[in-house]
């Protein structure tokens, strides 16, 4: 598997990124199988594997940390803070208070002595940028962390930090995450733009949608058993009739144009992704070892500039088919006080 610089870290990372948050109670309860998953990710070249703290509540870090044992050196490990960890309303957020407990509580699940990237798992309005970034800062000096990044991060919030970090002489976010597939393009209009003029790695969560780039949900047909939609209908809009059909009439469409292709619609969806001038690597997460298989192999996916137009005509760039693909809605749109004098 060929790597990646990872922005200006000098980290080689692979193109396809093992993303753990089916690992635990939220997706996969079989520690086996999930350790299997991780181990066939890393015999098969993936060297780059992503979690967070928040994901089933430290479970999935807990069973990555012992699926990596031994293996640690060879691992570029990544998690995430900021969700709700506790019933304390300080065990959340981007405080210092909060992140110099959350690493602490991370580094212990996963079983290291240092992370390689750090990630703000989401803005937090009510923390000034500078606290966080000083928080981070010492983290890398102390060598608990090589580098820090962000997670569904606005453009604006981007270059905010990235102002913050060469005035205030701090560490400087070195990677970006954002949603992005096919089915959801935002982030092309000024986030990946963004993070390219600013030299970040960029990671992408949900290449799949997902599920809905795998090809599994067809029109009249019933739910696959295990499927996402079956377990949890209201995520990914499932349960909402005129995205579901409208996802529906693409993905029957974009099924087509796998086949013209001569490949599967999952490593469609991946090379598409990949194809982004700006994107490092793409976030994979799957629940079972034979989606894991499925999606090995994408990186070596070449799509050509008539697919990639004939995607553009289905779903044109910088647009979703879903509002709710975003990941991230600024407070000030949906709290009301914010726009009251």
């Amino acid at each position: 598997m060929n790597h990646r610089t990872l922005g200006r870290t000098g980290i080689q990372v692979s193109p396809l990124c093992l993303g753990t948050m089916m690992l635990g109670a939220w997706g996969n309860t079989d520690y086996d199988e999930c350790e299997r998953i991780v181990g066939t990710a890393l015999d098969a070249g993936v060297n780059f594997i992503d979690t967070a703290d928040v994901y089933a509540f430290g479970e999935s870090e807990t069973i990555l940390g012992k699926a990596i044992k031994g293996r640690r050196d060879e691992i570029v490990l990544a998690t995430k803070f900021h969700n709700q960890m506790g019933d304390s309303p300080n065990r959340r957020g981007n405080s210092r208070r909060w992140i110099m407990q959350a690493v602490e509580d991370s580094l212990r699940r996963l079983d290291t002595d240092w992370i390689d990237l750090y990630q703000v798992h989401r803005p937090d309005p009510q923390t000034d940028i500078d606290e966080t970034l000083g928080a981070l800062s010492d983290l890398v000096r102390q060598g608990k962390v090589r580098a820090i990044g962000t997670s569904s991060f606005p453009a604006e919030e981007i270059v905010e930090a990235q102002w913050v970090a060469d005035r205030r002489q701090r560490e400087r976010f070195s990677t970006e995450q954002p949603s992005y597939s096919i089915l959801a393009r935002h982030a092309e209009a000024a986030v990946l733009p963004v993070a390219e003029r600013h030299n970040l790695g960029v990671m992408v969560w949900s290449p799949l949608n997902g599920g809905w780039l795998t090809g599994k949900y067809r029109r009249d047909a019933p739910l696959p058993a295990g499927s996402r939609a079956s377990r949890n209908g209201d995520h990914f809009d499932f349960k909402a009739e005129e995205v579901r059909a409208r996802k529906l009439d693409v993905t029957e469409k974009l099924a087509v144009l796998a086949d013209e292709a001569g490949i599967s619609m999952i490593h469609l969806a991946l090379g598409f992704v990949l194809s982004h001038r700006a994107v490092t690597s793409a976030v994979i997460g799957p629940r079972t070892l034979e989606q894991l298989t499925s999606q090995l192999g994408a990186d070596e996916v070449r799509l050509s500039p008539e697919i990639l137009d004939a995607i553009d005509e289905l779903v044109p760039p910088g647009t979703n088919i879903s509002p709710d693909d975003v990941g991230y809605v600024p407070p000030a749109l949906t709290d009301p006080a914010l726009r009251r004098r």
